[in-house]
């Protein structure tokens, strides 16, 4: 039977950070703290969630993080329409014949498109992260080889820089550069999975912190619903939480505006202390 307890944070820009940080406080605040699990997989901005919470600082003072000004990340402002870019990804998918090609397809693009300097974007990244130190219990952080295809996970035994490692995993095509390390050019982990749910097979209880949800626009070679079938059906426990009515609202239709962040954490942090009725339990150990 499945021992431990893995937490999963996935995809949804510096409005999902927020959001998932507030609602991990939320949670906290009536006992439901989830945030002590043996392993933690991030993926995108639930790479930064990952790194935000193993760093040693409370909640409450991540939480400040996303709210108060003076203690903000310094975000680079992006315009992005979701159902577009979302659409512009099934165009390179069609026709791919595997995972990987559809990767590499998408690695391409991202290659080829104009943005910032990685050095820029580098910095932004960095300034998220209390610590530039990995933390000491498993944490996984997913990218993808732009050239590749491949999926690259990301641990602190990989001899990469956790500002590295976040900022390949958050590397969204088109809108960020790809992050060089070691050589090869990464992107973000997203393009295999919104949430990388499948990491955490092996734990007993599995909580999947997901910005995107089930009906995410984005194509994905592993739909979370079908992941989190798999699990259940191998004796896991998995509670997926997604945002609600007010959450969505909160996050708004560009999860890459900064001014979302306020708002996003906020409302993340009352649904979390809606506590366990606000989610949705998706799988029962078998006994």
């Amino acid at each position: 039977m499945p021992e431990g307890q893995a937490l999963v944070c996935g995809g949804g820009g510096v409005a999902g950070i927020a959001w998932m940080t507030g609602l991990l406080a939320g949670l906290a605040d009536v006992g439901q703290d989830v945030t002590a699990a043996d392993l933690i997989v991030g993926t995108s901005a639930g790479a930064a969630v990952a790194a935000q919470v193993g760093s040693g600082l409370s909640l409450d003072a991540l939480f400040a993080r996303q709210t108060d000004p003076a203690l903000q990340a310094r975000e680079i402002s992006a315009e992005v329409d979701m159902q577009a870019l979302a659409a512009e990804f099934g165009e390179l998918l069609s026709g791919a014949t595997s995972a990987a090609d559809a990767q590499r397809r998408v690695g391409a693009f991202a290659l080829a498109a104009g943005t910032v300097s990685e050095a820029e974007r580098r910095a932004a990244v960095g300034s998220r992260l209390p610590s530039p130190q990995w933390p000491s219990r498993r944490v996984l952080l997913v990218a993808v080889d732009a050239e590749t295809g491949e999926a690259r996970v990301f641990d602190r035994l990989s001899g990469v820089s956790l500002v590295d490692a976040v900022a390949a995993s958050c590397a969204v095509p088109g809108i960020w550069p790809p992050v060089t390390i070691g050589g090869r050019r990464y992107i973000d982990g997203g393009i295999r999975s919104n949430d990388n749910a499948d990491l955490a097979a092996g734990s007993g209880r599995i909580v999947v912190i997901s910005p995107l949800g089930y009906d995410s626009p984005f194509p994905s070679p592993m739909p979370l619903r079908d992941v989190v079938a798999r699990l259940g059906a191998d004796g896991s426990a998995v509670t997926v939480i997604t945002p609600d009515e007010a959450s969505a609202a909160a996050m708004g239709a560009n999860p890459l505006d900064p001014a979302t962040r306020n708002p996003a954490a906020h409302a993340g942090r009352e649904q979390g202390r809606a506590g366990p009725g606000s989610v949705k339990e998706s799988g029962t150990p078998n006994r």
